[in-house]
């Protein structure tokens, strides 16, 4: 089934993509609200902010990318998605380990920090689905020619 030139695979990857592009947007001014306190402060941001910072960036470029037609069609774009899970698993770890159990007590950075937690996690979902779905839509479409001459069968 298509919708113009584009197929119905194209126009669902394009959408897990904007949501995972939103959502990394998210994360970067979730986490960038510490780093810009910590920047006015005159203190050296903490690592584990940046670190969230750059997969978000990291993240959302990627996303950006994907939405390019034809992009998708490169064997490593599976590899990539999986990098992407990990980092955000890891992120999800190191900040989950500080915010899920932490009582609020009406502090709002900590209620703004655990909700970003759950951001986080929900990104690391949408990029493990588009590894598994970039794994079987890279299997299932592979391309049969060369790549050079599309004339020897591989």
């Amino acid at each position: 089934m298509s919708i113009g030139n584009f197929t119905l695979s194209y126009l669902l990857f394009t959408i897990l993509h904007f949501c995972q592009f939103v959502l990394a947007i998210t994360v970067c001014a979730l986490y960038g609200v510490e780093l810009d306190r910590a920047r006015k402060a005159n203190v050296s941001g903490d690592s584990k902010w940046i670190y969230a910072e750059v997969v978000g960036g990291l993240s959302a470029l990627t996303a950006m990318l994907y939405c390019i037609p034809y992009i998708l069609r490169f064997a490593a774009i599976w590899i990539w998605n999986l990098v992407l899970f990990i980092l955000w698993i890891v992120l999800f770890g190191i900040f989950g380990k500080m915010y899920i159990n932490e009582n609020p007590e009406g502090n709002h950075d900590i209620v703004r920090m655990r909700s970003a937690v759950w951001v986080v996690l929900a990104n690391a979902i949408l990029w493990l689905i588009s590894f598994i779905a970039n794994l079987v839509y890279w299997w299932m479409h592979k391309e049969r020619r060369s790549r050079f001459t599309s004339r020897a069968k591989v």
